[in-house]
């Protein structure tokens, strides 16, 4: 059984299902440009759902073929919304982009040259953990002998890191897919007085109602994902019609609690680093001073109230480098100065 969809991925297989926004993904946030003046009309939205005799392609992905010219180039979306890193994902572009020519060639969908189109993988990934897999195939493999070595399976695709995106050339961007990103990723204040508004723009003039519905169980999505005890509103639950004022108040307020509450939870991760620093530096401190004291009564006996009390004042700085001159150092007065005098 296949696991259950989270709210998100649904939310993005809704945004991924609208030709405006895999035309921004791959403009905005890939270094490809061939597909910048492309007409929406040269999109075809394709069933991923290739089944061979053992293998069979997920079924939440999302494939795209676009018009070039008498040509057509296949785009290949493997969503990874908030997982973890998946070490094995150039074999696994290679199987699916493997089952897809397969199911062109079964389907007689070849050029006249019966030659397979070329393909875009695309891997979207918004995991809280730095990708760390291999972006090529080349990574997982053994070393081969030098004979054998261009015989070996190639695959390579291209990671859309939504989580390291440069924040600056975000706030920069005014596409669509630029603000659903900065909702996912600001703070409170970038949400509640910039992007929000600039979101209120966008649904007074959007012309497509279905891009408008999607949006809706995008952002739905990511405020159940933020609190889980909140119902996901699904696409057939937002009418047409709807108060959109009302919604954005709702919106507002919702992000508002939500940013508080990772503000609140921020906090008290911020307050336990702190705190396991700081005892890790007081600990620091009080086994230097035991040491200090160990060493000055081995070369110097007892050692002085003044210079006891000296040492207990000391910063972690000054009792490093009484250790390093005491090694050297004649007598105690000559390491402390007057407070080391006998009492």
């Amino acid at each position: 059984m296949p696991a259950p969809h989270a709210p998100h991925d649904l939310g993005y297989r809704s945004l991924f299902a609208h030709p405006e926004l895999v035309r921004e993904l791959i403009t905005d946030f890939t270094s490809f440009k061939l597909l910048d003046d492309v007409a929406l009309s040269a999109f075809e939205r394709v069933n991923p759902a290739y089944v061979s005799e053992r293998l069979s392609a997920r079924q939440d992905d999302v494939v795209w073929r676009v018009r070039l010219g008498d040509e057509f180039l296949y785009v290949y979306i493997l969503l990874e919304c908030q997982s973890g890193v998946d070490r094995w994902m150039a074999l696994r572009m290679q199987t699916y982009i493997g089952l897809l020519y397969q199911d062109l060639v079964k389907g007689h969908e070849l050029s006249p040259g019966l030659l397979l189109p070329p393909v875009l993988p695309l891997v979207f990934y918004n995991g809280l953990p730095r990708w760390s897999a291999s972006m090529e195939l080349a990574g997982l493999l053994m070393q081969a002998p030098a004979e054998l070595a261009a015989l070996q399976p190639s695959q390579r695709y291209v990671l859309i890191d939504q989580q390291r995106m440069d924040r600056t050339a975000l706030e920069a961007n005014a596409s669509l897919l630029a603000l659903l990103f900065r909702l996912e990723l600001s703070a409170g204040p970038d949400v509640l007085y910039q992007v929000l508004p600039a979101l209120t723009t966008w649904f007074a003039d959007a012309p497509q109602s279905s891009l408008r519905r999607s949006v809706q169980v995008w952002i739905n999505a990511l405020l159940a994902r933020g609190a889980s005890e909140r119902a996901l509103l699904v696409a057939d639950s937002v009418e047409e019609g709807d108060d959109m004022k009302g919604k954005l108040d709702t919106w507002a307020e919702e992000f508002e609690e939500l940013g508080f509450q990772k503000g609140c939870a921020q906090g008290k991760a911020e307050g336990v680093a702190e705190g396991i620093a700081k005892g890790q530096a007081e600990g620091q401190v009080i086994a230097l001073r035991g040491a200090l004291k160990s060493l000055l009564r081995v070369r110097f006996g007892d050692v002085p109230e003044l210079t006891a009390q000296r040492i207990e004042r000391a910063t972690q700085a000054e009792l490093e480098g009484w250790i390093g001159r005491s090694i050297d150092s004649p007598s105690l007065p000559e390491l402390f100065g007057d407070d080391a005098a006998p009492a």
